[in-house]
């Protein structure tokens, strides 16, 4: 059978279709999205600005495909690679990869997430003599329940007030903040308005769930909470999350980013939910223990590889 990957800086209407179909499929066999959702929602435009695929076609089918994040020049490309489950342990997955690795050997060396811990990527990373660089975590806590226990009280920093975001005034001033709270962080910190707004037109968004802090006029810290329709692949009941919460470093220190969480929880709570998510870097020693303190346990976790 003719194998052969093929390069593209913007996808057409029929491949991202066709790529969505292959996505859907490996979720459905995984239990958990091969892409994350800066990937999926660059994917359902066609592409990015910082971004390239390649999609690897076993005869007619399409069998794989690959994203390619360009938006950190220090680090280097990151990819995410997906085999459909019918093409898989024919060596698509190290096709696909040496394909993404060579195309421009001018770039530092590409690497790759595998979300859930997948068994088959840790052995394909082996077989590439990739080596694990990066574990993110995801946390889980009960919000209802017999097992839920009581979210503890908090209180503002004097002058710091909460209010929620308003996406016709708040957009700049937030991308601003983020880039702020998170240079030490790419992957995040270089949100751009375009990116903000993207999100704002998914039908999860709902700025009632996004909480900022306010010194005077000026934005100190937020927290931004989500609702999945479904719990992240595992379970069909709705799931919150904390979705991203920053502190102006000027501001950290005096516990503003505890309090945001707790206002995020109280609001995922009151919605009805019985649990939450949110992701950590399992390296964030002073984050892994503030959330465990706030009651949240390792529920799954995403490995990034690289040689």
């Amino acid at each position: 059978m003719d194998v052969r990957v093929e390069h593209r800086e913007r996808l057409d209407g029929r491949e991202v279709a066709a790529v969505l179909a292959l996505v859907e499929a490996a979720t459905e066999a995984d239990g958990v999205s091969p892409l994350n959702e800066h990937a999926m929602l660059q994917l359902r435009r066609g592409g990015g600005e910082h971004a390239e695929a390649a999609l690897l076609y076993a005869g007619g089918d399409l069998a794989g495909y690959a994203h390619v994040d360009l938006s950190d020049p220090a680090e280097g490309p990151s990819a995410e690679l997906v085999i459909h489950p019918a093409f898989r342990r024919r060596g698509h997955g190290s096709s696909l990869f040496r394909f993404v690795q060579d195309r421009d050997r001018s770039r530092k060396a590409v690497r790759v997430w595998a979300h859930g811990g997948h068994p088959g990527a840790e052995a394909l990373a082996r077989s590439l003599g990739l080596v694990k660089v990066r574990s993110l975590w995801q946390m889980r806590r009960p919000l209802s329940g017999p097992h839920a226990a009581p979210l503890p009280g908090f209180t503002l920093p004097d002058g710091v007030r909460l209010r929620t975001f308003d996406p016709a005034s708040d957009g700049e001033a937030w991308v601003a903040l983020n880039a702020l709270a998170f240079a030490h962080h790419p992957e995040q910190g270089s949100w751009t308005l375009d990116d903000l707004r993207l999100r704002e037109q998914e039908p999860w968004f709902d700025p009632a769930g996004f909480f900022l802090a306010v010194r005077g006029e000026r934005l100190a810290g937020f927290h931004w909470t989500k609702v999945h329709d479904t719990g992240g692949g595992r379970g069909d009941e709705p799931i919150g999350e904390v979705y991203v919460v920053g502190v102006d470093p000027a501001e950290q220190g005096a516990g503003l980013g505890r309090s945001l969480t707790l206002a995020g929880l109280e609001h995922l709570r009151s919605r009805g939910l019985a649990e939450v998510l949110l992701y950590v870097d399992e390296d964030n020693a002073w984050a892994v223990r503030l959330y465990q303190g706030l009651g949240f346990t390792r529920w799954d976790t995403d490995v990034m590889y690289r040689r």
